[in-house]
């Protein structure tokens, strides 16, 4: 039997397919189109997942689709009542999620008659939980989502047990935590899509010097062992219109309108603009706004567990991207084992409602755990050496070079411990946003001006934004205070007192880091170069970041080269083959990258005037 799931018309649009009860792909359209966060109908992602499965149209017994319109009617209606100003347009969106097995059909070019699959619907965020607990090791477990909406929903939780979940409650538009941290993040000077990532690292440099504030913002009391949370509205305008997410009919995601009220600014003065240097009270406001999100989150997480009586939990939704505050449910809950899912964001909502049919739906029992994320396009050694030559360098002044596995290990472990920066693109590429090991760039975690390095040079982003550390799993509790797995590097632990110096690189201003664990089995090449490092410093791990710039994770080989050929990377790695930069080429781009932000600022400057 197979299910194809599909996150469309909403941002980051996805596909995957599961036959059988087993995944077989999953991937977002923003790997094949180059559109971040792209939000229209995921027809290369559908492609790819059809043809990495092997099957056509008429094999597909079911479409799963997360959204249900009808979901809350009620609710919806007595908001209207109250609030007739908010333009609640969801008329062209729903026209849209109807037509879906016709898009599909133009997808997939073929004949209407042979496309006989059942269409599925479900809520957005019992998708959410299905993405999470049918996948996740657990026989039984409490499970929670949480975002900003969906379904007129921002968080929901029940419990599973076998390939059943129970719902329990929710928490219903407009109150919701996800929306509260993108509107300070937006009042603090960063308005994107994806930028409230920017803010948990800023938080690490601040003190929650405003906590009280925020007691009254989002108000919770945790006294009540309630799993419910209600905003002050005063201080927020996201519900008093509609605030779009993605621009009409061409799927990019757009600019949000702010979410935040007057009434903030008159709490602690005038938002920051985006372009305006970062001060004191900025931190510490950013600091105030992670700490009152653990609050609430936390208490809620201590709830559920007292009400579940489980000692397990499974976690998805955007807000479950906040791995600091994941990382502290294992001291500050009853919660023991933790599992979140890799894509926990909307694009997860694509393998969660193709679960949800197989195991709530049709009553199937699970056989399926996800124990890696490797879940993406695979590219064999002919298309790469095709892409090498693509770009001219199987000659010249690149040094290209096909090695064993064990020449391939033990080279790639000396070029990170000489202090250099290595490309690494290997095997099927990752689900979800985390870089972990087949799209990465890795680099030493000794040097302490790593961070910066990366930064500037490579990522060119933000000097505070943190990298993440690689480490193999059985030595984890010796680096970091906890040694609960996280596989999808969604925990943040505190790094050990005396081994902070010895790590410098991936270890955040407040001691912490945001850890992968690496099995052998879940990653055996990825595994091998960091043990390869290991014998050569004794350090177990290496510093990871996505394989980027300022754009999607890179997909396919030609992507990594391009990306490899305009940064300041050192050398790159694709399968077997590897390439260094000469010292002159490596000059060269350096040198070109200075110009052309010096260009870019010139630009800047002139335009402002």
């Amino acid at each position: 039997m197979n299910i194809l799931g599909i996150t469309s018309y909403h941002e980051s649009a996805a596909a995957a397919i599961v036959c059988d009860g087993k995944l077989v792909a999953a991937c977002e359209e923003e790997r094949f189109n180059r559109i971040k966060y792209w939000g229209g109908f995921p027809t290369l992602a559908v492609r790819f997942c059809m043809k990495e499965a092997g099957l056509k149209a008429s094999d597909i017994d079911h479409i799963a689709i997360p959204r249900n319109p009808y979901a809350r009617l009620g609710k919806k209606l007595l908001f209207a009542l109250s609030m007739p100003s908010f333009a609640w347009k969801r008329t062209k969106d729903n026209t849209r999620y109807s037509k879906i097995p016709t898009t599909l059909e133009d997808a997939l070019e073929c004949d209407p008659a042979s496309l006989k699959a059942r269409v599925h619907r479900m809520e957005h965020h019992q998708a959410h939980m299905a993405s999470a607990f049918f996948v996740s090791p657990f026989e039984d477990a409490a499970v929670f989502s949480i975002d900003s909406l969906g379904d007129f929903a921002s968080c929901m939780w029940g419990s599973g047990n076998g390939s059943r979940m129970a719902i329990d409650g929710a928490v219903s538009f407009p109150h919701s935590l996800g929306m509260y941290y993108s509107a300070i993040s937006q009042y603090l000077g960063f308005p994107k899509f994806g930028d409230e990532y920017k803010v948990m690292g800023l938080a690490a440099y601040g003190e929650p010097e405003y906590l009280d504030a925020f007691r009254k913002i989002v108000l919770y009391d945790e006294k009540k062992q309630s799993i419910d949370f209600r905003l002050d509205l005063k201080y927020f305008i996201h519900h008093t219109k509609n605030v779009p997410i993605v621009y009409p009919g061409n799927g990019k995601t757009a600019g949000r309108r702010r979410f935040y009220s007057d009434e903030l600014a008159r709490l602690f003065g005038p938002a920051r603009n985006p372009e305006e240097p970062l001060e004191k009270w900025h931190r510490n406001l950013a600091a105030s706004l992670q700490a009152r999100l653990e609050e609430v989150y936390l208490g809620m997480l201590c709830n559920l567990a007292k009400k579940t009586g489980n000692r397990k939990v499974c976690l998805a939704g955007g807000v479950a991207f906040n791995c600091v505050a994941n990382g502290k449910a294992l001291e500050s809950t009853p919660f023991e084992k933790v599992f979140v899912h890799p894509a926990a964001g909307d694009a997860g909502l694509a393998v969660g409602a193709a679960f949800y049919v197989w195991n709530q739906v049709l009553g199937k029992p699970r056989n399926f755990v996800m124990n890696h994320a490797y879940w993406g396009p695979d590219f064999h050694r002919g298309e790469i050496r095709s892409a090498l030559e693509s770009r001219g360098l199987s000659w010249g002044e690149h040094q290209v070079a096909e090695l064993s596995e064990a020449e391939l290990l033990e080279h790639a472990a000396g070029i990170i411990a000489d202090g250099k920066i290595l490309g690494w693109f290997q095997g099927r590429s990752e689900w979800g946003p985390r870089a972990l090991g087949n799209r990465s760039i890795v680099a030493d975690p000794r040097r302490p001006d790593m961070k910066e390095i990366l930064n500037r040079r490579i990522k060119h982003r933000e000097i505070f934004r943190p990298f993440a550390p690689s480490v193999l799993a059985d030595a984890t509790g010796d680096w970091f205070e906890r040694s609960h797995p996280s596989p999808f590097m969604s925990l943040a632990y505190p790094v050990r007192p005396e081994k902070r110096e010895l790590i410098p690189a991936p270890t955040h201003v407040d001691g912490t880091a945001r850890l992968q664990t690496v099995t052998q089995e879940a990653n055996p090449r990825y595994w091998g170069l960091i043990k390869a490092f290991e014998k050569q410093t004794g350090v177990p791990m290496v510093v990871n970041t996505s394989f980027n710039d300022n754009e999607p994770v890179v997909n396919r080989p030609e992507e990594a080269l391009d990306c490899f050929l305009r940064t300041e990377m050192d050398a790159v790695i694709l399968g077997n083959f590897l390439v260094k930069k000469s010292a002159r080429k490596l000059q060269e781009t350096i040198e070109l990258d200075m110009e052309t932000r010096r260009q870019a600022l010139t630009s800047t400057a002139e335009g402002n005037d």
